[in-house]
């Protein structure tokens, strides 16, 4: 099986890979402007997000795995490589696995190491969302706000919903799968991996994913790695600052 895509504009390939719980389009925007650079950007949706087809088995090991069989079935080479959080823990497993593969690495907001499970309070609350009885985005939005109270991340959250019919919503993400194995999200990727090539890991400033020990393992995993910090920024870099987030990003691949 293939994962989804949305393939925006014509050049050198240029995948990009969201985070936990996202999909595809939340890049569409940035994605449009990078094709507008000269390449062609390839919008993934990773197993049991957005369009992607569902499995039983989730793994930072797997999704490595997808990444491959979908570079093979679409003949790319030399690709760059952008992930955000968990996209950015298959980028930089994919990386190491398959260098061949991948020109230059962009990793935004994440670090090799382990992560503690921390997404209870929205897995609770997307569990919480009873769609017999739910029938607009405006309930689901009432019902998610009893768990969680950020109104960004709600809205982040709710781009999962989609009309099965008329009159029937559901989320495209594998909810149950996604619960049972969210202790696969903070895995750390494997110490004896290395990927030599340029490499580029960007941080929000007010985000506390990449701190001074995490910048010591990045520098010894990925040995030709710069690290910059994107400012007014916090884990969701590239939607609060997008500007200069693409700034970044063009700056390093062009």
């Amino acid at each position: 099986m293939i994962l989804h895509s949305n393939i925006l504009g014509e050049g050198k390939p240029f995948i990009i890979l969201h985070g936990f719980l996202g999909m595809s389009d939340n890049w569409k925007t940035l994605g449009r402007q990078f094709s507008e650079q000269g390449f062609q950007v390839h919008l993934v949706d990773q197993r049991n997000h957005g369009r992607s087809f569902w499995g039983d088995d989730f793994s930072y090991e797997l999704l490595a795995e997808d990444l491959k069989n979908y570079c093979e079935a679409h003949n790319l080479e030399e690709i760059v490589l952008l992930g955000h959080s968990m996209g950015g823990k298959t980028a930089m497993l994919f990386s190491s696995l398959y260098p061949e593969f991948v020109s230059k690495l962009l990793v935004a907001d994440i670090s090799p190491r382990f992560y503690p499970v921390h997404h209870q309070a929205i897995l609770e609350g997307l569990s919480a969302l009873d769609f017999s009885e739910i029938k607009s985005r405006g309930e689901a939005d009432k019902v998610l706000g009893h768990y969680v109270t950020d109104f960004g991340t709600r809205q982040f959250l709710l781009k999962n919903l989609y009309w099965i019919e008329k009159g029937q919503l559901a989320l495209r993400i594998n909810l149950e799968v996604l619960k049972d194995e969210v202790s696969e999200i903070g895995e750390s990727l494997p110490s004896h991996l290395r990927f030599e090539k340029e490499a580029l890991f960007l941080k929000g400033d007010r985000s506390e994913y990449i701190g001074a020990e995490d910048e010591r393992l990045i520098k010894n995993q990925f040995t030709n790695a710069n690290i910059i910090t994107i400012a007014n920024s916090g884990h969701w870099l590239h939607a609060e600052n997008p500007k200069d987030f693409y700034l970044a990003v063009i700056d390093f691949i062009k």
